[in-house]
């Protein structure tokens, strides 16, 4: 049994949190709209008032927030309940730029630093089944290991030095194709559709051949039904296409497809599709904005 904060209580924060306190853990859980922590009590989770209040005493601090800013924020207001030597889990996915100021707020306090962002969206977190990508201290995964395997169907560790950014390198590259195959795969469907086809044709065409894989029947499907409850929102989809450019530029690579796929994240977005799954980048297809 640990004693472990999670500031961010979202789509996978919330999720996170519950697995965690169903498993045996203490689990004390901030959010910023304390409305959505609140359900997490029924699971034996504790809401906290602030990020100081559910940081205090923990062995374990996991951040899943929207991103670097957001992090910064809620780990400078815990600073009061922080105390050295707790290991500070970083799961949230915040990009290259922002780890180096992170692990410096993280050695300010004395906390050991884990970057390990996630691979996976609502349903993964919910089963347990994430992919966790990490670098940190040998001596954090004592720690973090029974956590992990809590969250995950397997850990990933890439190195000993959180501020390397090794996990936020990789998490880039994953979501990038996640990202790029849900695009390709909601513009291939309004394609059918702008030419007077019924979008269905496009799913019997690649089901059951070498094109044919789970996803693809996931994010088809919600598209050919209009069911957009999100796994993975637009507007979080537009955020890491930022990310995933950025960390394209720092390298020299020239990324052109999953700038394409921000675009089309955007101009759903824009249509007031953000809060829905990214699938709905469908609709990018057939109105300007």
């Amino acid at each position: 049994m640990a004693e472990v904060a999670v500031l961010g209580a979202g789509l996978m924060g919330a999720p996170m949190a519950r697995n965690l306190a169903r498993s045996g853990n203490n689990v004390r859980v901030w959010n910023r709209s304390e409305e959505k922590a609140r359900p997490l009590a029924a699971d034996g989770a504790t809401v906290a008032g602030s990020p100081a209040e559910a940081v205090e005493g923990a062995d374990v601090v996991i951040t899943m927030l929207l991103d670097g800013d957001a992090v910064r924020a809620a780990m400078t207001a815990a600073a009061p309940g922080l105390r050295e030597g707790q290991v500070w889990a970083q799961m949230s996915t915040v990009g290259l730029e922002a780890i180096g100021p992170l692990a410096a707020l993280a050695a300010e306090h004395g906390l050991t630093f884990v970057d390990a962002p996630v691979q996976g969206t609502r349903q993964p977190a919910e089963q347990g089944k994430l992919v966790i990508l990490a670098a940190g201290p040998q001596d954090a995964r004592q720690a973090l290991d029974p956590l992990f395997d809590v969250l995950g169907q397997r850990t990933l560790w890439l190195g000993d030095d959180g501020a390397d950014g090794a996990a936020t390198k990789l998490k880039m590259a994953a979501v990038s194709y996640g990202i790029s195959m849900t695009a390709a795969v909601a513009e291939a469907l309004a394609l059918a559709t702008g030419l007077g086809l019924d979008p269905d044709l496009v799913r019997q065409v690649v089901t059951g051949g070498p094109m044919d894989n789970v996803y693809f029947q996931t994010k088809s499907k919600a598209i050919l039904e209009g069911e957009f409850e999100p796994s993975f929102t637009v507007s979080n989809a537009k955020k890491d296409t930022r990310l995933i450019a950025q960390a394209g530029e720092s390298a020299g690579v020239r990324l052109d497809v999953i700038r394409a796929a921000g675009e089309r994240m955007r101009r759903a977005e824009a249509q007031g599709h953000g809060d829905e799954d990214m699938a709905a980048n469908y609709y990018a297809s057939f109105t300007e904005n």
